[in-house]
C-alpha cells in the first residue's frame, strides 16, 4: 500500500479510536506530509473538520505555489465542501481510499482539472462500514442526511 495512504488510513483509525467519524486525510508536497488530518466534528463540536479540513488546518498557510504541487489523500471520497476547498487551492492531484460508502464530488474535481483516483481500498471500506454499522445517526448527520 502506498505510504501517504496509510497515512491518511492511520488518521481515520485515530478519529475512530477518539469516539469521532473515522476519515482521515493528508496532504502531500514533494513527497512530504505537509499537513494530516481527521474527522473532528465530534471531537470539536465542529460544523466543518471533515479529515480534508483538518489536514488543510495543520498544513497551515501556505502559498497557492504549494498547494498547486500537492496531492491530496483522503480515505473518503470528499464531499462538496471538502471538494471545494480542494478546487479553492487548486490541488491537481486526489488519491481516494473508497467511494462505495459516499460518492462525493468526484466528477466536479474531473471537470475542473483535477486528477482523481480511485484506490477501492478495502480497508477504508470495512472501517468505514464498522463505523456506520455502530452510530449510523452520526454518519447521517456528517453527510447532511
Amino acid at each position: 500500500m502506498d505510504k501517504f495512504l496509510a497515512a491518511a488510513i492511520a488518521e481515520a483509525k485515530k478519529g475512530y479510536d477518539e469516539g469521532g467519524i473515522p476519515i482521515g486525510s493528508v496532504i502531500v508536497h514533494n513527497g512530504k506530509i505537509i499537513g494530516r488530518g481527521h474527522n473532528r466534528r465530534v471531537q470539536n463540536g465542529s460544523a466543518i473538520l471533515h479529515g480534508e479540513m483538518d489536514a488543510f488546518e495543520n498544513a497551515g498557510r501556505q502559498a497557492a505555489s504549494v498547494y498547486q504541487e500537492c496531492t491530496l489523500y483522503t480515505t473518503l471520497s470528499p464531499c462538496p465542501m471538502c471538494s471545494g476547498t480542494i478546487l479553492l487551492y487548486g490541488i491537481p492531484k486526489v488519491i481516494i481510499g473508497e467511494n462505495r460508502t459516499f460518492l462525493g464530488e468526484e466528477a466536479l474535481l474531473t471537470s475542473r482539472g483535477v486528477t482523481v483516483e480511485v484506490v477501492d481500498s478495502s480497508e477504508c471500506y470495512d472501517l468505514m462500514q464498522q463505523f456506520i454499522r455502530e452510530k449510523p445517526a452520526l454518519w447521517n448527520e456528517d453527510i447532511g442526511v
